[in-house]
């Protein structure tokens, strides 16, 4: 046998399990334009978040540089007075195991940015 999988008990190997595909947009102006007011949105909350909680809930694109783009997203949210920085928690996201990931807090300027 050749697979990882543990057979069932009637000896056929279950299919692998399917994991959801993300989109990836394939150039940075359209990705933060489509990313943007859900953040924003977030941020006007006032609650404390990750950057993954908010792509989960709301099933946003992966951008074309994963590594370098998201950070740069919150450093902009960061830079035009949407977010400010609330500390540090693990990330949700399955792929990096609980590593420490920034959290982020909204400020005046974004709920009035959503209220507009």
């Amino acid at each position: 046998m050749t697979t990882t999988e543990q057979p069932t008990l009637d000896g056929t190997i279950p299919a692998p399990a399917a994991t959801p595909a993300r989109r990836q947009s394939e150039d940075y102006e359209t990705w933060v334009a489509e990313v943007w007011p859900h953040f924003i949105a977030a941020a006007a909350t006032g609650r404390t978040f990750t950057c993954y909680e908010v792509v989960d809930a709301n099933r946003l694109p992966d951008p074309p540089n994963p590594q370098a783009h998201w950070g740069r997203l919150m450093t902009l949210l960061r830079d035009e007075g949407y977010t400010r920085t609330a500390g540090w928690a693990t990330s949700d996201r399955p792929t990096v195991h609980h590593s420490g990931v920034r959290t982020w807090k909204g400020t005046a300027a974004a709920r009035r940015e959503a209220a507009a």
